[in-house]
């Protein structure tokens, strides 16, 4: 993977990062997280940078969180699925040697 390099202008301020990753990608995430501060700016009308930023943090956390507990819950519900779908396979296995 090949190293970008991404200006970041948000809430007064202003630097550049270099990640690992595509700038398409990292341009996706600059616009997801400013999407995030302007929904946080007009919900709460906050207008401090420090804590726009340090609410919308924990908003997204929040919403990671959210998002990890869905996943594993579906991914619970596959295993569940794997499991009972073997069960049957095997009794379907004993029967037939029965019969």
């Amino acid at each position: 993977m090949s190293q970008s390099d991404l200006r970041i202008s948000i809430l007064g301020t202003s630097f550049s990062i270099s990640a690992n990753e595509e700038s398409s990608y990292l341009e996706e995430l600059l616009n997801y997280f400013r999407q995030a501060v302007d929904n946080t700016q007009k919900t709460t009308g906050l207008q401090d940078p420090l804590k726009i930023a340090i609410l919308t943090g924990f908003l997204l956390c929040d919403e990671l969180k959210k998002l990890q507990k869905q996943d594993l819950r579906v991914l619970e519900s596959r295993e569940a699925e794997a499991l009972l779908l073997d069960m049957i396979r095997r009794m379907d296995l004993a029967l037939e040697k029965q019969g």
